[in-house]
């Protein structure tokens, strides 16, 4: 068990809301296999940032904006601004309940709350560099105004950037991108390029804007030129069209965090941005594995016989795929690892594919989930686990591990 009970009659202890003490399992067996003493490097977790929603919103650039998010924020709470949908993501799981963190109690002279949570549990999980990003802002990009979005985005970068990457060298982000406004969108990754921790940028998938608009080349091209990878974060949306037709939110989760990463994978690939950009690295987060042989295989069926309508094409749409790269999580394990095996023989994961935890949503995979794959090389596993982060974000792990 990773967790205390959740049950409302608990007799609860100081120790139910202690992260450490929830996760000791996840650390003992991430020691047993040695885990502690190699580089473990976790590119997608999440914080909560409706925690510091106050201090966020006050860095909001429009005032008449702010001021609104500020009077909604304050009798109606964060999910008012952001549309979050209450409920499913947030209920059941393996780990903390999520309004239990709020009782945690972290005193780290030094560092903040919010610092000393996340180093905390990654501590507990044998993680050594963090990626880290915001939750309930993942549903923004269905947010009906633009602005909106842009102008959080922004106040959330800038309240990141000067808050919490610059307290630990552990800690890395992915920056969150409105991309629903192309310009605000480019001039997010001039603003922020550089910045202490910044290690690239990220959309979330669950929109509906086409990657191949013209609107976004300049911001690919500067990407490219600076050297930054670009995350496509998975989610879900329930009342999608296609979605709303799921009774249950174990289809609309394990279809939704698939379908949209897919469907944006795809164009990127027919459109031929992989020719137009061949520096710009590409990362597809938090929709599993077991997705990408089978669009591999559609992909390149039908160009086969219909070439003419991706004439950018020079090679086979998964010749393109196997070079993104790819994080692990939730990783399919349950039934059939031969499927598994060949899924990562078609990826090279031994290059491509890089460790991801979630934590600490319901369906995190621990590092031990990559480490007892015995039917990849060590070496694999521990490109995996930490080493191909290390080399795709430039991380200098020496404080960590001194040669």
């Amino acid at each position: 068990m990773l967790f205390h009970s959740s049950d409302p009659d608990y007799n609860r202890t100081v120790d139910d809301y202690n992260s450490a003490k929830h996760l000791e399992n996840a650390r003992a067996e991430g020691v047993k296999r040695g885990l502690d003493k190699m580089v473990v490097i976790d590119v997608d977790c999440h914080h909560y940032e409706t925690d510091n929603f106050g201090p966020i919103l006050q860095y909001i650039d429009d005032p008449n904006l702010r001021q609104i998010a500020l009077n909604t924020f304050s009798y109606k709470g964060p999910a008012a601004l952001l549309m979050d949908q209450p409920g499913y993501q947030d209920m059941g799981g393996r780990v903390m309940r999520y309004q239990m963190r709020k009782g945690e109690k972290v005193e780290v002279p030094g560092l903040s709350r919010e610092v000393a949570q996340t180093l905390r549990w990654m501590d507990a999980l044998c993680v050594d560099y963090a990626c880290i990003f915001p939750t309930p802002m993942l549903f923004l990009g269905l947010h009906p105004q633009p602005e909106v979005e842009a102008n959080l985005a922004r106040a959330y970068n800038r309240w990141i950037c000067e808050n919490v990457l610059p307290s630990n060298d552990r800690l890395r982000s992915m920056l969150y991108l409105p991309f629903n406004d192309p310009e605000a969108t480019y001039n997010i990754v001039k603003e922020f390029a550089g910045k202490k921790g910044v290690v690239g940028f990220m959309v979330v998938s669950t929109r509906y804007k086409s990657v191949a608009d013209n609107a976004y080349m300049k911001t690919y091209a500067l990407l490219e030129e600076l050297g930054l990878p670009l995350a496509f974060h998975a989610s879900y949306h329930w009342n999608d069209q296609l979605m709303s037709v799921a009774n249950r939110f174990i289809t609309a989760h394990a279809v939704g965090f698939t379908f949209f990463n897919a469907v944006h994978c795809a164009n990127w690939v027919i459109n031929a941005l992989p020719e137009r950009f061949p520096k710009l690295k590409v990362i597809w987060i938090e929709s599993g594995l077991a997705w990408i042989p089978w669009l591999m295989q559609r992909l390149d069926n039908d160009y086969r016989m219909r070439s003419s309508e991706a004439p950018g094409l020079k090679h086979l749409p998964s010749d393109y795929m196997r070079q993104m790269f790819y994080s692990t999580q939730p990783m399919e394990t349950v039934n059939n690892r031969a499927a598994l095996e060949v899924t990562m023989q078609m990826i090279n994961a031994d290059t491509q594919l890089m460790y991801s935890s979630d934590y600490p949503h319901w369906d995190m995979d621990l590092p031990t989930t990559v480490w007892d794959l015995d039917f990849l090389p060590e070496q694999a596993r521990r490109n995996i686990l930490g080493e191909t982060a290390a080399k795709l974000f430039n991380i200098d792990t020496s404080s960590r591990f001194p040669k």
